[in-house]
């Protein structure tokens, strides 16, 4: 069973007067199987701990340790860090002009598998997917996130997330700017991959709304660069009945 095991993290960024602490001593273990509820208000440290786990320049690391199945993921690149099993849907996807969808995809799930998928079983695999997500099959020829809508890019970055199968899901606000409809169709996308018990889950969010589709097994509050309070879903219906302000007196972190 695979498990990140993440101790007293620190992480920083340099702004133009200097050093900016934001991650202040982060211990969290997600394993296999488990779907952890990361939740707290703007600037609490959310998508910094996403980012920080995924290698993204920006933040550094100060202090802690990071590890996967024993491995030292702050030693491994971004790249090494996803052919491990780290994989990050991301708050606002990027556009990658002239990638196609499918190029893209295939691309990916070489990398992830050391060799390229055979082609006719790729095919019908993609076309499956995209059929659950609600995908219209022409995306797989339109450039990764170009001219892509909101809920276009989630339910991309969801397809990502089922063809790829990865140990340990980083989904960063992945509810944000959805539609009730599409925040349906992406939740079941998460899930399914989450049935098969083979992914551990993180789902940074700010809204209780994600958690009504998904139900998380640990739900954890960020605040002031750290955990303050972790427990099961009943922490989410306190947090949607008393909101976040016994966490953040005193300020939140950046």
């Amino acid at each position: 069973m695979a498990t990140l095991e993440i101790n007293d993290l620190h992480v920083s960024v340099e702004t133009e007067n200097g050093p900016n602490e934001i991650l202040r001593g982060v211990d969290l273990t997600v394993k296999q199987g488990e779907t952890h509820a990361i939740m707290g208000p703007n600037g609490s440290g959310k998508s910094t701990l996403a980012y920080s786990l995924a290698g993204h320049p920006k933040y550094a690391i100060t202090g802690g340790s990071v590890t996967l199945d024993g491995e030292d993921v702050l030693e491994m690149t971004p790249d090494e860090r996803a052919r491990a099993g780290v994989f990050l849907a991301m708050q606002y996807p990027v556009e990658v002009p002239g990638v196609s969808v499918s190029n893209f995809l295939r691309t990916s799930a070489t990398a992830l598998r050391g060799e390229a998928p055979k082609l006719r079983l790729w095919v019908k695999e993609v076309k499956e997917a995209m059929e659950r997500l609600q995908i219209d099959p022409s995306f797989a020829e339109r450039n990764v996130n170009e001219g892509f809508s909101g809920g276009e890019k989630k339910r991309h970055e969801i397809l990502q997330l089922e063809l790829l199968k990865p140990k340990i899901a980083i989904l960063d606000e992945t509810d944000s700017g959805l539609d009730v409809d599409a925040l349906r169709v992406v939740s079941e996308g998460v899930n399914r991959v989450r049935e098969s018990g083979e992914v551990g889950t993180m789902l940074i969010t700010h809204y209780t709304r994600i958690l009504r589709y998904i139900k998380p097994d640990h739900v954890h509050v960020f605040a002031k660069g750290r955990i303050a309070e972790s427990g099961g879903p009943e922490l989410a219906d306190k947090l949607e009945e008393e909101g976040y302000e016994e966490y953040v007196k005193g300020g939140a972190a950046s």
